[in-house]
């Protein structure tokens, strides 16, 4: 019998799934699935959990303003909670080489480096996923929210 991973995962982990195609405030309604999702896997009430939403955030908010909309929110836990975001193109996410401070627009991708601990693409026959991870451990020793 394998142990069990931090917040009480099974070895194998967890996915979930949220179809976002053609719905709207996807934003919103992928911050609540996620919410829901780290509470259900003893992995909320910290800063780690709130920097989760946050990617959330980004992730959805980029694939909705750069690549038609979000087809899906997928969350997978296990020694890390990985975040994907799927949409219909093609076309790679790229950095903005020099976002002008307090100035909106091309800062998202910089958040996602910053909040992850890693991040990337994959592409696949309809489309791509945008992930971002973050290591489990920081989910489960991250220091409380404030409130």
């Amino acid at each position: 019998m394998s142990a069990g991973l931090p917040g009480g995962l099974p070895g194998g982990g967890q996915r979930r799934r949220l179809a976002l195609a053609g719905v709207g405030g996807a934003v919103a309604k992928g911050r609540d699935f996620t919410r829901r999702a780290l509470r259900d896997w003893g992995w909320d009430g910290t800063e780690t959990a709130e920097d989760a939403l946050l990617l959330v955030s980004e992730l959805l908010t980029n694939a909705s303003l750069h690549a038609d909309g979000c087809r899906e929110l997928v969350l997978t836990a296990g020694e890390t909670l990985r975040i994907e975001v799927c949409d219909g193109t093609t076309d790679l996410p790229r950095l903005h080489p020099a976002p002008r401070r307090g100035m909106p627009g091309g800062h998202g991708l910089h958040i996602v480096e910053r909040l992850s601990d890693r991040w990337g693409t994959q592409s696949h026959e309809h489309g791509k996923a945008v992930w971002a991870e973050i290591e489990a451990g920081r989910l489960v020793s991250g220091r409380p929210a404030p409130r």
